[in-house]
């Protein structure tokens, strides 16, 4: 036994006691680096007073800000103030370093306050969305479950800086089930994006069920294309064999509006062919971003259905993107120089 302590404190004196004074300096330099970061002047503190005289923040939502700043990794301490995407990347150290959950709820409602303010909300068509703690009661969400069940529109109820509920009818038999499952979870922005992320259910009731925050969002652009209102004939083909018919609503190169009878659900693939002017017949495959329900007064029976193009598209896309010009360029008014009128002869 003595000659294993023998060992043992051999390997202390070679390895372990000559580091110690290096990670000894190592601590206070972090620490040192800390104190600095706390109470030192930071770059861009004369933008930050200036800035922040245009929101009417109150003095615990100043100081809320500050302790933001300090916080992140950011060296300019206005940075937070520039855009919503640096601003929930603060609260999100922030709240992994504090831990949320022991967070007072006075530094909360003001961080909420904060984004309220300085309109970094999803209800701001400008705002970068990056967060769900960007999301509003009353917006409306599709959750997609495990068992590929889907719930459309499901109105969210609460939000908090802890967590999110969105309303549900379940029965108490589901509610069991629900707890761990993890949900898709898409909230479309129109004219912008369909947002997505992947989470597990934190509680459920019969009425609501509840998620923890995410700062991971997957995004799919709605409107990165110039788009054309069409009102094409177009024919569906799903995997099952079954096809239908339906109108093409707008087109741009990177996908579709379209109506069709069919209740497609988020994610579902299919194929469609229609005819484009001057180029012909298309077929291509496309996958469905969302339902967006009975939208079209032209066609009350019909779904309308945002979907992006899949597969082997770029022939189809270029022609589309050709036929776009066109259109633009026909429609266009004409630049006509009118001549001077010659003065009248005697």
């Amino acid at each position: 036994m003595s000659s294993v302590l023998h060992e043992v404190w051999k390997l202390f004196q070679y390895y372990i006691l000559p580091v110690l004074p290096l990670l000894a300096l190592v601590l206070i330099e972090i620490q040192l680096m800390y104190y600095r970061r706390e109470n030192e002047v930071m770059f861009g503190t004369d933008a930050f007073n200036e800035k922040i005289k245009a929101f009417e923040f109150t003095p615990k939502e100043v100081r809320t800000l500050e302790k933001l700043v300090r916080t992140s990794k950011f060296e300019n301490k206005d940075a937070v103030l520039n855009s919503s995407g640096l601003f929930e990347a603060a609260v999100d150290e922030f709240y992994r370093i504090r831990n949320v959950l022991s967070v007072r709820d006075e530094t909360l409602e003001a961080v909420a306050s904060l984004r309220r303010k300085m309109d970094f909300t999803g209800s701001n068509p400008l705002t970068m969305v990056c967060s769900t703690r960007q999301f509003n009661v009353g917006d409306r969400v599709d959750l997609v479950f495990e068992d590929h069940g889907v719930l459309k529109r499901s109105v969210i109820v609460d939000r908090s800086e802890k967590s999110w509920s969105v309303s549900i009818d379940a029965s108490g038999l589901m509610v069991k089930t629900l707890v761990g499952m993890r949900v898709l979870v898409r909230w479309t922005r129109m004219n912008d994006a369909v947002y997505s992320v992947r989470l597990p259910v934190l509680s459920a009731t019969s009425e609501k069920i509840i998620f923890n925050h995410s700062e991971k969002l997957d995004k799919e652009q709605l409107r990165k294309w110039v788009r054309a209102l069409v009102d094409f004939p177009v024919e569906a083909r799903f995997k099952d064999g079954k096809t239908c018919s339906g109108m093409l609503y707008d087109l741009s190169a990177g996908g579709i509006l379209l109506g069709l009878p069919e209740d497609c659900k988020s994610d579902q693939q299919f194929s469609i062919t229609f005819e484009l002017p001057t180029f012909g017949v298309q077929n291509v495959d496309v996958k469905v971003l969302n339902n967006l329900g009975h939208r079209n007064p032209k066609f009350p029976q019909y779904y309308s259905i945002s979907a992006v193009f899949t597969g082997a598209y770029a022939w189809t896309q270029e022609r589309v993107l050709q036929y776009i010009f066109e259109v633009n360029h026909k429609n266009k008014p004409s630049k006509v120089k009118k001549m001077p009128e010659k003065a009248p002869t005697a």
